[in-house]
């Protein structure tokens, strides 16, 4: 099984800007196939300058939005909607130019919303956020992407946790630009079993996430590997399997993904270990 590996530049650095297109070079000589570009700020970044160094360093990009409460798809403010749409017009069009087909993250909701809902006010939510997520596919259509919805463990979302929930928003959404990323380590909380998790995805799976199940480098945890791989072999994936972590030394995001530590000597050292670890599943 021969998979495309990427990383995440998170591992290093946030937010994103044209200054982070010098990872590339050390991205390539670990031997990774493609980068996530997390965009935090669109106008943090030169399309033509990041394009330019992509091509430089034959790497592919995978585009990854970010979600804070002012772009909540479930707010009661549909001013807050529109701040939404156009942030992920922004990263649609920064896609198309830089050759990736899709933007990923859980854009249904805003990351940290957790709460206990009645049953019709849950609903509700739901079905704003379906509603605005059809609106965003048609956005994506315009400009030939997709988007790729993810999970998030219960501590981060009160709103889709699960493979199973996730498929249930699709199929709700109905639209063929609607399609799934999972991400291991939020399935180390939320699913029972690893493989049958991504099963269940099958065929909409796009993208594919991985971290050890406390955030550390591949390999180096609990997470139940040749599940992983199973059920990717059993659904045909031909996605990317790439590496998101966080660095502890830029604050504000450490405190956002709750990192307080390193998981590794180096964010370099875990980059290295965990494209050693990755390769050496799939690629024998």
């Amino acid at each position: 099984m021969n998979i495309n590996i990427g990383v995440s530049t998170w591992l290093w650095t946030s937010p994103f800007n044209t200054d982070t297109v010098g990872l590339f070079s050390k991205i390539k000589e670990m031997g990774y196939d493609s980068v996530e570009i997390p965009v935090e700020d669109p106008e943090l970044i030169n399309i033509s300058v990041v394009k330019k160094a992509l091509t430089d360093n034959d790497l592919k990009p995978i585009i990854c939005g970010a979600f804070g409460s002012t772009r909540d798809l479930t707010n009661e403010d549909p001013a807050v909607h529109q701040n939404c749409f156009e942030y992920v017009e922004a990263c649609f069009k920064i896609g198309a130019e830089l050759g990736a087909s899709f933007v990923a993250g859980p854009m249904y909701s805003a990351v940290g919303k957790t709460r206990l809902l009645p049953p019709d006010e849950r609903k509700a939510e739901w079905d704003l956020a379906v509603r605005n997520l059809r609106k965003v596919c048609l956005i994506a259509e315009k400009y030939g992407q997709q988007i790729a919805l993810e999970p998030l463990n219960r501590f981060e979302s009160d709103l889709v946790n699960t493979a199973e929930d996730v498929v249930r928003m699709v199929k709700a959404i109905d639209h063929p630009a609607a399609k799934i990323l999972l991400d291991s380590f939020h399935m180390t909380i939320e699913e029972r079993n690893l493989q049958t998790a991504i099963e269940t995805v099958g065929k909409d799976l796009i993208h594919f996430q991985v971290s050890e199940n406390y955030r550390g480098a591949p390999g180096s945890g609990q997470t139940r590997w040749e599940d992983i791989k199973t059920g990717l072999e059993n659904i045909n994936y031909e996605g990317t399997v790439s590496i998101e972590s966080f660095t502890p030394e830029v604050k504000e995001l450490a405190g956002a993904v709750c990192i307080w530590k390193k998981f590794s000597e180096t964010q370099d050292q875990f980059a290295i270990d965990g494209i050693h670890f990755l390769k050496g599943l799939f690629n024998k």
